[in-house]
């Protein structure tokens, strides 16, 4: 074929012997049509794609705007509004879902390289496995895992008084106005969730009975006079900080009385309506369809395909190893008597470990935790390239929620540092946290657990999207991981009791596979799952009853930390493996965690490639 170079010396060369000819010159061949442009690069059409998904997660959530610091300029409204809970929202999110999964199919896969690949894989796994619930389970939220719309863990009476006085942030007297129009959008989200749950137990879907008696004790608790409500007195508190003009305790309270606590009596008069009618069953395996819920709950939660059978039996392994290891150190301390979880329990009874269970003690106590931050702090460098910039605050769980939260949990930084990230810590009962317990909590929520992983994960050049995923095997799965590197780096040298608490909290996880399974796939009762836990891990009987309630509710979500802790394990002995001398801990962490949450088997992918990139 000639160029269009040649074409044109060709043509010219024609006409210029035409100017000598007698006959008339042949017509020129019409110009050839322009060449269509270049299809979309699939790499270009995944970003905008996953940018757009993002940009409706954000209008549907409202909450999650003021999370990120995103709720000023062109999302200024969203600080005046609560997400919507109805049942006619619950169809449009499934709607929704099913036309984001439809979307990212659309997009060659096979022509995706580097990031963008992981992207894909990491969207595509959740949205496939939410759709799939949601075409066959008509109750709870969208997706597989948390079933009951109301329970002791499960509701707005528990979530949105806590997001209001610690993440509704209040600087200005537009930001108090936005606070009571999310006071009077909380009434109407708690009768939607009344609604959605007189809908559910219709389709015989109703708590364990234990779980209502837990949501009823906590919803009584926020039934209280204005002056004592922590939706009024914490916002109280903020204006008069702010010194902001206007009787916002008036506004507040009035709005409170007049719809937040007739729709809390709502939602407490349906608990105590349907108490008669729930099962002391703590599974999920004999309501409705339970087993293929469990199954997929599973699936969503570990980011495999381990069965309940299979996740039972690793229990069951990391549970006698990790005993025989703890038993070791405690006839070395002296502590020979009885079984592994029986003086693990001696241990938590012993006094010289509690710390004062009073306002002081609790002082104390976060006092001593923030200098033991402050310490791993100083070591980070050794273990990792990247290092966190967001700085890393400890409070105690808020007093109205501490009867069901769970013993720790993290909340990750605003995205314009305004807000830092947030290691809550349950100081119900300080004898629930012996000192020996608590270095090992804090390396798993906050340094070098989940704060520097989320943190990491936010900072990194990743779309907003996946910025703002949590997936818990990853997630939960590096926490656990950051408490065997914490024992690796060597803070027990000098602490063997201390070390007790890293193996507790280990055989705790190791407990979790065993009981969830045994709960939801094996019909296990609530006592019996209460008895089996305190014998793996010697805790208190009234810590091990608050996780197994937990757990009944959250069916799956507790294998997630130690399937995903022996992932990372094993990927590095695959890297140290292979690499040998050229294995750098360093690079390690950096490829696993640079690329954000990821399902487990997404994360073997990167680890390949990293592997690959270092060989010699």
């Amino acid at each position: 074929m000639l160029s269009r170079r040649q074409l044109l010396s060709t043509a010219g060369a024609t006409l210029a012997l035409a100017g000598c000819a007698t006959a008339r010159p042949a017509p020129l061949p019409p110009a050839p049509a322009p060449l269509p442009p270049p299809g979309p690069d699939a790499n270009a059409q995944l970003t905008k794609l996953l940018d757009a998904l993002f940009e409706e997660v954000l209008d549907d959530t409202p909450e999650l705007v003021t999370q990120l610091g995103l709720d000023k300029g062109p999302r200024a409204d969203a600080k005046r509004r609560l997400s919507d809970a109805s049942l006619a929202d619950l169809e449009k999110d499934r709607a929704r879902t099913a036309d984001q999964l439809a979307r990212m199919k659309a997009i060659d896969r096979s022509q995706l390289t580097g990031m963008s690949a992981i992207n894909y894989d990491s969207v595509i796994f959740g949205l496939a496995n939410t759709d799939e619930a949601n075409r066959r389970f008509k109750y709870g939220p969208e997706g597989a895992g948390q079933p009951y719309v109301l329970s002791q863990l499960n509701g707005s009476y528990r979530s949105t008084p806590d997001f209001l006085g610690n993440q509704h942030v209040i600087e200005t007297k537009d930001d108090a106005d936005a606070y009571l129009s999310r006071l009077e959008a909380y009434a109407t989200q708690m009768d939607q969730e009344t609604e959605r749950t007189r809908h559910d137990v219709g389709l015989g879907m109703i708590a364990p009975d234990f779980a209502i008696d837990g949501a009823l004790v906590q919803m009584n608790n926020l039934r209280t006079s204005p002056d004592r409500s922590p939706l009024v007195t914490q916002l109280e508190a903020k204006v008069k900080d702010k010194q902001i003009a206007g009787d916002y305790g008036a506004y507040a309270s009035k709005i409170y009385l007049q719809k937040v606590r007739p729709a809390l009596e709502r939602q407490i008069a349906l608990m105590k309506e349907i108490r008669p009618r729930a099962s002391h069953d703590a599974g999920i395996g004999g309501r409705p369809d339970g087993e293929a819920y469990y199954a997929l709950a599973l699936r969503n939660s570990t980011t495999t395909t381990l069965s309940a059978a299979e996740i039972h039996q690793i229990g069951l392994e990391q549970a006698k190893e990790l005993s025989a290891r703890a038993d070791t150190i405690l006839k070395a301390q002296g502590y020979s008597k009885g079984s592994v979880g029986a003086r693990i329990q001696a241990l938590y009874k012993d006094k010289k470990y509690h710390y004062p269970n009073t306002d002081v003690g609790k002082e104390k106590l976060i006092a001593d935790l923030n200098l033991q931050v402050q310490a791993m702090a100083k070591r980070l460098p050794e273990y990792f390239g990247t290092l966190p910039k967001a700085p890393l605050d400890i409070k105690r769980v808020p007093k109205f929620i501490e009867a069901g939260a769970p013993g720790g949990y993290y909340n990750q930084a605003t995205l314009d540092g305004s807000r830092p990230g947030i290691y809550w810590i349950n100081l119900r009962d300080t004898a629930e946290y012996p000192s020996w317990s608590l270095p090992t909590l804090t390396y798993h929520e906050g340094l070098p657990g989940h704060h520097l992983q989320l943190t990491l994960q936010q900072e990194a050049d990743l779309p907003m999207l996946r910025r703002a995923t949590f997936l818990s095997a990853y997630g939960e799965g590096w926490a656990l991981y950051a408490e065997k590197l914490a024992q690796e780096m060597g803070v027990y040298a000098d602490d063997p009791i201390a070390e007790i608490g890293y193996l507790q909290s280990s055989l705790f996880r190791s407990g979790r596979l065993v009981v969830d399974t045994g709960m939801h796939a094996m019909g296990w009762s609530r006592e019996k799952a209460i008895e089996t836990m305190t014998s793996i891990d010697g805790s208190p009987t009234s810590a091990a009853t608050t996780e197994i309630e937990r757990y009944s509710v959250w069916p799956g979500q507790a294998c997630s930390y130690m399937v995903g802790k022996l992932t990372w394990l094993r990927l590095r002995e695959k890297a140290q493996a292979a690499l040998g001398s050229r294995f750098d801990i360093r690079k390690f962490h950096d490829a696993g965690l640079l690329s954000g949450a990821m399902p487990l088997t997404v994360l073997e992918a990167v680890i390949d490639t990293y592997i690959a990139s270092n060989r010699a």
